[in-house]
């Protein structure tokens, strides 16, 4: 059962952004503002001092390595942190590394006169407080998935097109997962939720960490053996059209779906509705139902389906509601997520 209430420490250099947070987290009645602090320097006091539940996290904090202080947390005291950014493109890369590192999600800075964007902080405020997070080895993140030339587990000019959906928890799961497809793997596209400044540096640091190449998308970009597309975030749902070997990618500007754009929903449907049974569907981690429906339909024209298992999960949302309608085959852990994909697609080739 629930706790009645999460207590919440808020660590900013801004006296005013305190001010802001704590006006918002004190109208969730779930959530108690039990502390500020200007600095990491501050923040350990007040952790030892306090015992909160969860952290929210400035992303740039001048006198001090906020990566640094987020590093030697989880490794000597780890507990839930959720960033707070200012949504810049230094913020963003930032943002992703800590991510990395153990942050359990990032979100932007809000404002009194944006309800949405309230909601939406102290919704993931609540659900990182649920979480316990274990130790982890020093800078274990960065070394998660070394690029290796491999050879391809199956000829990616007979295979399926790869559609991976994700959110909370969805840049280490996409780190881990891609880091094991070989150089010339099958196409793929993916949609993690992120915000827009996000998706173009968390591309640039998968093609980094992994043998393939790793894109955002973009409208009408070719999609091809060896080429991995993430969508962008924020104006445009990334669609899949054309036939198997003439795909492309298209960016739909329309309307959120599931509170979400880019949606996995929506870029799983297009899949099916393009390749049929040409295809293999994947969802990973995250908050909420968004790809359940899509990937049922996925599964019902032909493709693959996997679902990431709850253990391996930062949160089990997204893929608990796709199991529970029908719309996984397998669930895998995240270690063997990948393996199970290729082998699937090789027995049915």
């Amino acid at each position: 059962m629930d706790k009645e209430r999460y207590r919440v420490l808020i660590v900013d250099d801004s006296p005013t952004m305190q001010l802001v947070l704590t006006q918002i987290l004190s109208q969730d009645p779930q959530l108690e503002v039990v502390g500020t602090a200007l600095d990491p320097h501050q923040a350990r006091a007040a952790i030892k001092e306090l015992d909160p539940d969860v952290i929210t996290l400035d992303v740039e904090m001048p006198g001090m390595n906020g990566l640094e202080f987020l590093e030697r947390l989880m490794r000597l005291r780890p507990m839930p942190v959720v960033m707070v950014s200012s949504l810049t493109l230094r913020g963003a890369e930032t943002s992703l590394r800590a991510l990395e590192l153990g942050a359990f999600d990032c979100v932007g800075k809000p404002a009194l006169n944006d309800p949405q964007a309230a909601e939406d902080l102290c919704c993931v405020i609540r659900v990182a407080a649920r979480r316990r997070p274990t130790m982890r080895a020093p800078m274990a993140a960065a070394q998660a998935a070394p690029a290796r030339k491999t050879t391809p587990v199956c000829d990616p000019a007979e295979s399926r097109l790869i559609a991976i959906g994700a959110s909370t928890g969805g840049v280490e799961a996409l780190i881990a997962m891609l880091g094991a497809f070989p150089e010339r793997c099958p196409p793929t596209v993916v949609t993690q939720h992120m915000p827009a400044l996000f998706t173009k540096p968390f591309a640039a640091r998968l093609d980094r960490l992994c043998a393939p190449r790793v894109q955002e998308a973009w409208h009408g970009a070719p999609i091809e053996p060896g080429l991995i597309y993430v969508a962008p975030g924020g104006k445009a749902h990334l669609t899949v059209r054309g036939k198997p070997g003439q795909l492309r990618c298209h960016l739909v500007e329309s309307e959120a779906v599931n509170g979400h754009r880019p949606s996995v929903d929506v870029l799983f449907e297009s899949v099916a509705s393009a390749t049929g049974a040409k295809s293999a569907g994947v969802i990973l981690t995250g908050m909420g139902q968004d790809g359940a429906k899509g990937l049922l339909t996925m599964r019902q024209s032909g493709s693959i389906t996997l679902g990431q298992s709850e253990e391996s999960c930062v949160v089990y949302g997204m893929p608990k509601v796709a199991f529970n309608i029908g719309a996984v085959q397998k669930q895998s852990s995240l270690q063997n997520i990948a393996g199970d994909l290729f082998a699937a697609m090789k027995e049915t080739r």
